[in-house]
C-alpha cells in the first residue's frame, strides 16, 4: 500500500499543476496500485475549509469557501481512507513515547502507515525521516 499524505493528495486536486501531472504519471507508472490516504488527511483538508467559512462572517462571502467544501467531499469519495485504529493509536503512543519531535498529526500519520506497512509520499521528509521502521518517498520533487 502506498499512502498519500496532505501535501501529495493537494496536488492531485489541481489538474493543471505540472506536479499534478508529473505525480499522476508517477502513479500510473507504479507496480503498487493499491493508493490510499489517511483519515488524518481528510480531518486536515476539512478543518481547513470549516476555518475558512468561520472566519467570514458575512454569509455571502463564506459561499466559496461551501463551494470547496463541497468539492472536498467528492474529491475524497474516490479514495481508499484508512482509519486511525487501535493498533495505528498504540503505535502513536509508542512513537510519542519515544519522544520523537513531530507534530501531532504527522506522527499519526506515520503511525497509521507503520502499522499498515504502507510507504508515505510526503514533501515532509525531514520530519517524516525522525521516525524509525518508516518507509517514505517524495514523489512531487
Amino acid at each position: 500500500m502506498i499512502l498519500l499524505d496532505t501535501d501529495h493528495l493537494s496536488v492531485l486536486k489541481y489538474l493543471d499543476n505540472p506536479k499534478c501531472t508529473r505525480l499522476s504519471r508517477r502513479m500510473e507508472a507504479s507496480p503498487e496500485t493499491d493508493f490510499a490516504t489517511t483519515i488524518v488527511t481528510v480531518e486536515e483538508q476539512l478543518r481547513g475549509w470549516l476555518e475558512q467559512i468561520a472566519r467570514k462572517h458575512d454569509p455571502l462571502k463564506q459561499v466559496s469557501a461551501y463551494e470547496q467544501l463541497a468539492n472536498l467531499f467528492e474529491f475524497f469519495r474516490k479514495w481508499k481512507i484508512i482509519h486511525f485504529n487501535i493498533p495505528a493509536a498504540e503505535q502513536f503512543k509508542i512513537l510519542r513515547n519515544q519522544k520523537i519531535r513531530v507534530a501531532t498529526m504527522d506522527l499519526k500519520i506515520a503511525a497509521i502507515a507503520l502499522v499498515n506497512d504502507a510507504l508515505l509520499l510526503s514533501g515532509n521528509l525531514r520530519d517524516f525521516r525522525q521516525v524509525p521502521g518508516l518507509r517514505l518517498e517524495n514523489w512531487l520533487e
